[in-house]
């Protein structure tokens, strides 16, 4: 495992007391701390710093998104949090984190046999780190979108409180179970619906879902209907051809096929790429390479991927480098890991440098990761649950990320540590409340840096 080393085998009873004694070294209450240190970087120096390899024409848009709110600056704002994350208590406990834990970062999609889940869904900054650092970054996304709702200020805390509540018994739950049992543990997207306490918000995101997966499949409305050979449909300014970097990127996809297993390179053979065009995603993500991919039958049959670029988690100053040499295999691999049932074509692939084969581009030299392009009509119903019952929806991202952190840590230990009480809860919910105003606090000095011309956001 990356930068993690195996679990040794041990019984239960001794990971059990190996997990309690860890509360003496490190006190659950401690985990409530947040003070920013006087040597605390400058929140604006750490996103213009990333913003130095990523594609300058679109980093005002992707300021523009983070301006919307405290929130949607949290989404951006990962390698802001992650060195502040490295200043707070840890245990000791590690997992394959997914270094980039907020609300918008789970959400449903559909197994390869098609049936509808719930579950993390992005991985760009997983890496292994303490076990930590995922639920203070959940929790405190909880608080501000408690607030940007309009909540009462406990309501808020509330929900970081019930997610991390809902994340200990996952763990304990699994705890009991064999390994082979907890490592096959899904969280049925039917099932989470159901469990919404309030039946209006129930009965409209059940009709939500039986709309959307009875809807006809319109390939996202990316296909150029009126094309007599397969292609795209540019949709400006977010869905755009590139002509500079095209080439590279069909050379990447060309390497792509060589990280996929036997059967399923197969599979891909089935399929010839037909067109490419380049996609802003996200919040955090903005700037960097995305691109679709437009692969078809000899009968015209569709099938679309997305490439991604991947860079260095911004986990790993503080959580240690990643072990595997290649960005896209670090986030396949975490994938994998943490996620129940992964994409059928996920991979990973590069571009030569700038120096290899005449390529020039700006694409040149890059790493990436490769899926299917998601299923809008179910990653459109997770918002909907948190519209219709936020407080389901936070406890139901907390269980998702007990379940996920199951899967790589001392699932024992871990449960151990937290223990039966609401002692770990409480601390985290403080935190959050903490980091939420943080946030804020930021925030505002991002807006102040757009003002001042420092920074240039795209307007809405």
């Amino acid at each position: 495992m990356d930068n993690q080393a195996s679990l040794p085998l041990r019984s239960r009873t001794d990971r059990h007391a190996a997990g309690k004694a860890l509360r003496q070294a490190t006190r659950r209450p401690v985990h409530a701390e947040w003070q920013p240190s006087a040597s605390r970087p400058d929140p604006i120096g750490i996103i213009e710093a990333q913003g130095a390899s990523r594609i300058p024409e679109l980093l005002p848009i992707r300021y523009g998104r983070m301006k919307a709110s405290p929130l949607a600056f949290l989404r951006g704002a990962a390698a802001i949090m992650a060195a502040d994350l490295a200043t707070t208590p840890a245990s000791g406990l590690r997992v394959q984190s997914c270094g980039d834990c907020h609300l918008a970062n789970f959400g449903s999609y559909a197994t390869p046999e098609g049936l509808p889940v719930f579950d993390i869904n992005d991985f760009d900054e997983t890496l292994p780190a303490p076990f930590e650092w995922d639920v203070k970054r959940l929790a405190a996304s909880l608080v501000l979108s408690g607030r940007e709702h309009g909540l009462r200020e406990r309501d808020s805390r509330r929900l970081a409180l019930d997610a991390t509540q809902a994340y200990g018994r996952e763990l304990a739950r699994l705890a009991r179970l064999t390994p082979l049992e907890a490592w096959g543990t899904r969280i049925d997207l039917l099932d989470a619906i159901d469990a919404i306490d309030d039946h209006h918000a129930r009965n409209r995101a059940r009709a939500s879902l039986d709309e959307q997966l009875h809807s006809a499949s319109t390939q996202f409305g990316l296909l150029d209907t009126g094309s007599r050979t397969p292609r795209l449909r540019e949709k400006p300014p977010l869905v755009i051809r590139l002509p500079e970097h095209e080439a590279a990127t069909r050379q990447a996809f060309a390497r792509y096929a060589a990280t996929l297993s036997p059967e399923r390179r197969l599979l891909l053979e089935r399929y010839r790429l037909e067109d490419v065009v380049f996609k802003v995603v996200g919040v955090g993500s903005v700037g960097t390479f995305c691109a679709i991919g437009l692969f078809a039958t000899a009968d015209g049959e569709p099938l679309l991927l997305q490439i991604k670029q991947a860079q260095a988690s911004v986990l790993e100053p503080f959580a240690g480098g990643s072990t595997y040499p290649d960005a896209g295999e670090r986030v396949v691999v975490g994938q994998r890991i943490m996620q129940a049932a992964s994409d059928l074509f996920l991979g990973w692939t590069h571009t030569t440098g700038p120096h290899h084969d005449d390529d020039t581009s700006a694409a040149a030299g890059r790493q990436f990761y490769v899926r299917r392009v998601k299923d809008a009509r179910l990653a459109a119903l997770a918002p909907q649950i948190e519209q219709h019952g936020l407080a389901e929806y936070a406890a139901l991202c907390g269980r998702t990320l007990g379940r996920a952190h199951a899967r790589s840590g001392d699932i024992v230990g871990l449960a151990a540590y937290l223990g039966q009480g609401r002692s770990f809860s409480h601390a985290i919910a403080d935190f959050a409340v903490l980091y939420a105003d943080q946030t804020e606090r930021d925030w505002q000095g991002f807006n102040q840096a757009i003002e001042s011309g420092r920074l240039t956001a795209a307007p809405g």
